[in-house]
């Protein structure tokens, strides 16, 4: 490939330290202020998912696609890494590599998410924030404007930047004939958490992330940047990537994904 690849996905959990600040009930516990918050936010909208300002990093995971040939996928830190870490190492790698970012939905949700984590941890990251003021490459194709191609959200671009044609990510994958999501789902992280079940959401992370390049590979072959050969290559250094991997998780994705192969 002809640039850096940064595939990235984020967990959340309610921020309940910020909750307790805004509701004014500074003794209420965990599970109350979450659910006051979520039912605030039913009140003005009819959704209880909180805005993003209101979630808490828990968890992040990359597959990354190096020029030099190498592909990995790790989820950044260990259990013990606090947000402002796991957040400050994100940033770390666009930093060292100044990748090409791709996500599904991180313009409508991981990338706010982040913004506002980073601006109440104080964290700088001047290569992610640059506009061309440094660096005149950036100019007219950075990582904050939607129509540039320095993040390369999956969902917008698929769906014509129109909210009405986007589609959920398990149904894409699902559909090309991948493994999908395994172990959780969204809507079961924040009790996942709240049971201790951390390191249960880091692996869920992962396999988003998997989905979710290799959806960007389809995505490259479609739009020119690969041909047969060179897609092949590439779903190939995933799938020994999994192979030799001693994770049980990524072992479970290459047979789930050996079945939706096989079913497609």
């Amino acid at each position: 490939m002809a640039a850096n690849v940064l595939c990235f996905d984020i967990e959340t959990v309610p921020d309940v330290v910020s909750g307790r600040r805004l509701l004014g009930l500074p003794e209420l516990a965990d599970g109350q202020v979450a659910e006051l918050l979520g039912q605030r936010q039913r009140e003005r909208t009819g959704s209880d998912f909180l805005r993003h300002h209101l979630q808490r990093v828990v968890a992040i995971s990359v597959a990354m696609r190096l020029t030099n040939g190498q592909f990995l996928l790790r989820s950044v830190g260990d259990l013990e890494t606090d947000e402002a870490e796991l957040i400050r190492r994100f940033y770390a790698g666009i930093e060292r590599y100044t990748p090409v970012l791709v996500s599904w939905n991180g313009g409508g949700f991981d990338l706010p998410v982040l913004h506002y984590r980073s601006l109440l941890h104080g964290i700088c990251a001047a290569r992610y924030w640059e506009l061309g003021e440094d660096d005149n490459s950036f100019r007219y194709n950075n990582y904050l404007g939607r129509f540039h191609w320095r993040h390369l959200d999956l969902m917008d671009v698929l769906a014509g930047y129109q909210l009405r044609a986007a589609a959920p990510l398990q149904e894409v994958a699902l559909m090309l004939g991948l493994p999908g999501k395994l172990g959780l789902d969204g809507a079961q992280v924040w009790e996942s958490f709240q049971a201790g079940a951390l390191e249960t959401i880091r692996h869920y992370c992962d396999t988003d992330v998997l989905n979710t390049y290799l959806i960007y590979l389809r995505f490259e072959l479609v739009r020119g940047h690969l041909d047969e050969r060179q897609y092949r290559d590439e779903v190939i250094r995933v799938r020994d990537f999994l192979a030799a991997a001693e994770a049980p998780h990524l072992g479970e994705f290459l047979r789930a994904w050996d079945a939706a192969a096989a079913s497609a």
